[in-house]
């Protein structure tokens, strides 16, 4: 197992990120965050309170399952997004804790598309491990982390697994 970020690591990165969202967008008015189920909805709510920290502004978060638009996998069960209606026009961050091969996030896109039209949607990923079968690339990188095939990289939060770090295995 060797650790590549620890609790202050994953915070200056969670910093970093928020401030770019800024800097790219010119502010957080028309930004709204779409945590990709599991760990990706409790980065979202983190990287919303930094974002109103710096703005002084609520950031909207809402959280996407996209498993039903998988290609990869059987089809899971439809179930309403809890903010469908909500991203017409606006610039969605979708965030992530780890991007790999790129159809999860391609399967959030499509399920974001199903009656809305957000205006740009960017990705935000605390690590990338590369190995993409999609083209697709994360806007906002807390760390690239090459990796082998056969390795995992595990994310550990502190709302799910009561500590911050990120690890291979």
């Amino acid at each position: 197992m060797n650790e590549i970020m620890d609790r202050l690591a994953m915070e200056r990165a969670l910093k970093r990120m928020a401030n770019e969202i800024i800097e790219k967008n010119k502010g957080t008015e028309d930004v709204i965050l779409v945590g990709i189920q599991t760990r990706g909805v409790d980065l979202a709510q983190r990287l919303g309170r930094l974002l109103e920290e710096f703005e002084g502004r609520p950031v909207p978060v809402y959280k996407l399952d996209p498993s039903f638009f998988r290609d990869d996998r059987p089809s899971g069960t439809f179930a309403p997004m809890d903010f469908m209606g909500k991203v017409d026009g606006k610039i969605v961050v979708l965030v992530d804790d780890v991007i790999y091969t790129g159809r999860t996030v391609r399967a959030a896109m499509d399920a974001l598309m199903v009656r809305d039209r957000p205006r740009k949607v960017e990705l935000l990923a605390l690590i990338d491990r590369g190995h993409r079968e999609l083209p697709i690339r994360g806007d906002f990188i807390g760390k690239n982390v090459p990796t082998a095939y056969s390795e995992v990289v595990v994310v550990h939060l502190q709302e799910v697994d009561g500590a911050d770090r990120v690890w291979i295995e």
